[in-house]
């Protein structure tokens, strides 16, 4: 009999990475592109930060998540700490990063000849945008892997802002250090494999789609 309590685990895992990767994928693409394809003052700091940002430590954007939204903070008011949302939060921070450095950088491996000629049959804006990102898709598959990466394995960002409150915010990764420093190794080694199952059973779903043949 498969444990109440672990699918409780998993759907609120699938709940908090899936909803975090959806508005990191409208956020991150929108953003790669923009900056991609247009001229603006400080240009060249906004990549500088989003570069940087790719990078950012998950204990750092946790801390920044908590000041926020603690009852102290800015954001206090809305009573998010601890909760399922504060989570999301935090994994939207990271994974927008990592989607939107790597949709610029997929975008600029275009070459300049084929946007060009891209606007010489008359495309502009949205439509512009749209033409580049098919031509880039399969990168742009890759980004989004890699931020479906970055979150479904973090464990210190959303424990500081989730609290791995027993049948509310506890996720496969912050079960698995609970179980871990209780001593009970062979508890988390089945939490272990079931992440890794769940993280491939989606990367290989993605790639799929990455890696078919046009036309099929």
């Amino acid at each position: 009999m498969i444990d109440l309590n672990l699918l409780i685990v998993i759907r609120t895992t699938l709940q908090v990475t899936g909803s975090a990767l959806l508005i990191s994928v409208g956020l991150g693409l929108l953003a790669g592109v923009y900056i991609a394809l247009n001229d603006f003052p400080g240009r060249k700091v906004v990549v500088s930060i989003i570069n940087t940002a790719m990078g950012l430590p998950p204990v750092v954007v946790g801390l920044l998540v908590l000041l926020f939204l603690w009852r102290g903070g800015p954001l206090g008011f809305l009573r998010l700490i601890y909760t399922t949302q504060a989570m999301i939060i935090a994994q939207v921070f990271l994974a927008t990063p990592i989607i939107a450095g790597l949709t610029l950088a997929a975008i600029q491996q275009i070459p300049q000849k084929m946007k060009w000629q891209a606007r010489a049959l008359g495309a502009r804006g949205g439509q512009l945008a749209w033409l580049l990102m098919r031509e880039a898709r399969y990168s742009l598959l890759a980004a989004v892997m890699a931020g479906f990466g970055g979150i479904i394995s973090e464990v210190g960002a959303v424990m500081m802002v989730g609290g791995n409150i027993k049948g509310d915010t506890r996720v496969l990764t912050t079960a698995i250090v609970l179980e871990s420093q209780k001593g009970n190794f062979e508890a988390a080694i089945v939490l272990g494999l079931v992440l890794l199952s769940l993280s491939f059973s989606i990367n290989l779903g993605l790639t799929f789609i990455q890696q078919r043949k046009p036309g099929t």
